[in-house]
């Protein structure tokens, strides 16, 4: 069953920080079986409060493979770089 992992930036603090994220994230995709659903492209909250900066959305084959992408050493470091350039929330949620 797809999982998706859904990261919302809801403000940026360092941009610096994000374009390094961004170079080493890449690298951290390789090897991986997922498919990029969207990313930080135009939003629009229609429920709730706070309208998020950004917001990407990958697919993985199933939960475990979503979770074993994210605790992955190259993407932790990369990950360092995100936390310390914005506020972030980020789910794992299995797909039906």
């Amino acid at each position: 069953m797809a999982a998706y992992i859904i990261i919302i930036r809801e403000e940026t603090i360092d941009p610096a920080k994000l374009q390094i994220y961004s170079q080493m994230a890449s690298a951290g995709l390789a090897g991986f079986p997922l498919s990029v659903k969207a990313l930080y492209g135009k939003n629009e909250l229609i429920e709730g409060d706070g309208q998020p900066e950004g917001i990407a959305i990958l697919e993985f084959p199933t939960y475990d493979e979503a979770k074993t992408w994210y605790t992955n050493p190259l993407y932790q470091t990369a990950r360092e770089h995100r936390l310390k350039g914005g506020r972030y929330r980020s789910f794992i949620v299995e797909g039906i």
